[in-house]
């Protein structure tokens, strides 16, 4: 993750240099994490399989706290301590900082794509 990390660190320090960065959010995430060990598989197939239960995204920028990390994992990075976090709250917390109320977006003529809210992650802004 190395060339990941300085490019994410230089666009960062960039936003904040020309004072962009309080006006810009910042989240750098996947779908879901990758479990913490490797899974021995054989046949060149061995890899990291689909992780829900704990992993990692990082948020920079408007309304958020500076240099803040929230929520822990246990020793093997396998599971989420305390009371963790849903996909819908991160979904909640986004679209709050852009200034929409989750439980308001909608496409007309369409369902909802998440029956679960999610809850805004008041701990992490500022």
């Amino acid at each position: 993750m190395g060339l990941a990390s300085e490019t994410q660190r230089q666009s960062i320090q960039d936003l904040n240099q020309r004072g962009l960065l309080d006006d810009t959010l910042v989240v750098f995430c996947t779908e879901f994490g990758r479990t913490p060990g490797l899974e021995l598989r054989g046949g060149g197939k061995d890899g990291r399989d689909h992780h829900p239960n704990g992993f990692t995204i990082w948020m920079a920028g408007a309304g958020l706290k500076k240099g803040y990390v929230h929520g822990a994992t246990d020793e093997l990075g396998y599971h989420a301590l305390g009371e963790g976090h849903y996909v819908t709250d991160l979904h909640a917390t986004t679209l709050h900082l852009l200034g929409l109320d989750n439980r308001r977006l909608h496409y007309p003529g369409r369902k909802r794509l998440e029956i679960d809210d999610g809850a805004v992650i008041h701990d992490i802004l500022t």
